[in-house]
């Protein structure tokens, strides 16, 4: 269906853009991983991107929430603009995403400066994606052309060089990048020895084509192709296959164009948000530079996002210490079975076992839980869930033919599809069961039997989450618009099934009604998993409430720890 198209770059406009480029990167995102062969062949690509401009679009919905819970119509542009860059810079994902942040906040920096206009024309949104390539491109330590710096900057060449509307700059954008994406594989030998365009690249063209539909209410008829006329017989419709990095010996290619670094590649990659000012961060530049490759600093106004690819995390860490204060800190191993190898088969680790469950839990606590049962587990710390990579990586930690996978968050869906997909391809059996809870993946683990036929075992599996409700209590950390009513900060809400069904102000009067809310359909097991910062009492009151209110109901606790919801509940 046709978009309804936007004339100016206004508030709507931004909020219009953010929701056709999500959609456009949801369906993208797949293909995007498949091809993700450089600076790292992690397989993540899409997935970051797709992470990285969801949370640049639920910024700008909350500005949206918040003008029109305070009886505005609609926010600025520089409001709008704003809280895209911030949201993506928060959110950043990868090396991918934390360019893609820096992008938007170039163009926030244009639309949103000192002079704002109520709404930018042609002229502007010129100005913007100009300003945006140039940041990038900046914002990286060793640029390399054949990327999506290259396609950034191609994009901007063309808008400058188109007259007319927002419509005819966001058209000529597209087509600069798509025209440039196409040739990446000459620029960049990796890509061309793969047969694929660069997967960043790929993602940016269609985070363009959303703008043209934004300005036009029509999408361009065609993406381009994933391969190019390098490729031979390599598709150009649907998924590819996964495609292989291919180092000469001496010839490897660091992520930033620095000096190559053999064979092999840094062990860890390292992200964090750190608040510092210019100065500390232009030092932090330098020694993580002597660290490790694929270096990106984006950010500014004294909040950073720094990405680095370096074999001794903890220097990049402390590295991060003395320029300021770092946090959501996130470490990943790419381990020698992974992205930094040349594609060989990891070395004998013994037989595999005939059948696995990796699983993603939101604490130490329930980690801990899981483990006990026999699962390998991934961390989901609050605010940063799990890329497909790490998920990848935990099924071939788990070291089985068959894998049952528990995402255990709706919002992983996507993420937790993308890593089956790729694993399967590597000859591993996956069944994805779609839970959308811990407590759920709980209920699915309670009758997980290894002996069983996979498909049994996987009905059985689907059946106890299927049947488990589930619910969360949580703290509103902004107004906002529920199904409940209009929640202010600070506000104890209590969600059943992922929608807000109670809004309160006492955290254990606010359980106690969602747990009566979930009994009232019945059930024979409430399991409830405490996070750190819930009251003491709160367990204790609602097992008593289960006992003298509800007749042959037993009850379960589990301790969390840092798991992001107040409590967990499950109902079966």
């Amino acid at each position: 269906m046709a978009q309804v198209p936007q004339t100016f770059f206004d508030a709507l406009a931004v909020r219009s853009w953010c929701g056709l480029a999500l959609d456009a990167l949801g369906r993208s995102r797949e293909e995007i991983d498949a091809i993700n062969v450089y600076p790292v062949a992690d397989g993540d690509t899409g997935t970051n991107l797709y992470l990285t401009l969801e949370s640049a679009t639920a910024a700008v919905e909350a500005v949206f929430d918040g003008h029109r819970a305070g009886g505005d119509r609609e926010p600025a542009l520089a409001d709008a603009v704003r809280a895209m860059a911030h949201g993506a810079l928060i959110g950043a994902r990868g090396n991918s995403g934390t360019i893609l942040a820096q992008l938007l906040r170039g163009m926030a920096q244009v639309l949103a400066g000192d002079e704002a206009p109520a709404y930018a024309d042609g002229e502007g949104l010129r100005n913007a994606l100009r300003h945006a390539a140039d940041s990038a491109r900046h914002a990286v330590a060793h640029p390399v052309e054949g990327t999506v710096l290259t396609v950034a900057s191609a994009a901007a060449d063309a808008a400058g060089a188109a007259k007319g509307d927002c419509g005819a700059v966001a058209r000529a954008a597209y087509e600069g990048a798509r025209a440039a994406l196409a040739e990446t594989p000459a620029r960049l030998a990796v890509l061309r020895r793969a047969g694929v365009v660069d997967a960043g690249g790929r993602g940016l063209v269609a985070v363009l084509a959303a703008l043209v539909e934004t300005f036009t209410g029509e999408a361009p008829r065609s993406l381009p192709a994933l391969g190019g006329p390098w490729t031979g017989s390599v598709r150009t419709t649907g998924p590819v296959p996964h495609a292989r990095v291919e180092r000469a010996e001496g010839l490897g290619e660091c992520a930033d164009g620095g000096a190559p670094h053999g064979a092999g590649g840094p062990a860890f990659e390292v992200i964090y948000l750190l608040e510092a000012g210019d100065a500390a961060v232009a030092r932090l530049r330098d020694r993580l530079d002597a660290l490790g490759d694929s270096l990106v600093v984006v950010g500014g106004d004294g909040l950073w996002n720094v990405h680095v690819h370096a074999d001794d995390a903890g220097a990049a860490v402390e590295a991060g210490v003395e320029a300021g204060r770092p946090y959501r800190i996130r470490i990943t191993h790419f381990g020698a079975e992974d992205v930094h190898t040349t594609g060989a088969e990891p070395a004998a680790r013994g037989e595999r076992a005939q059948r696995a469950v990796v699983a993603v839990v939101p604490g130490e606590g329930l980690a801990g839980l899981y483990t006990e049962a026999g699962a390998t587990t991934v961390l989901a710390r609050p605010g940063e869930p799990p890329a497909s990579g790490e998920l990848v990586q935990a099924v071939r930690r788990a070291h089985a033919r068959e894998v049952v996978l528990l995402p255990n968050d709706a919002d992983l869906r996507h993420t937790a599809a993308a890593a089956a997909e790729q694993v399967r391809a590597e000859g591993i059996r996956v069944a994805l069961i779609p839970t959308r809870s811990a407590v759920q993946g709980i209920a699915a683990l309670a009758v997980h039997e290894p002996e069983r036929r996979f498909d049994e075992d996987v009905v059985s599996m689907t059946s106890a989450a299927g049947a488990t409700r589930y619910a969360e209590v949580a703290v509103a950390e902004r107004q906002s618009w529920t199904m409940a009513g209009i929640c202010q900060a600070g506000d104890v809400l209590g969600l059943v099934d992922g929608d807000v069904a109670v809004i309160g102000q006492d955290v254990t009067a606010t359980a106690e009604a969602v747990l009566d809310r979930m009994l009232a359909a019945g059930g024979e097991l409430v399991t409830l998993v405490l996070g750190d910062d819930a009251p003491e009492a709160v367990a204790a009151h609602l097992e008593t409430r289960v006992r003298e209110g509800y007749l042959a109901v037993d009850t379960v606790v589990y301790h969390g720890g840092r798991q992001g919801a107040l409590l967990l509940i499950g109902v079966e």
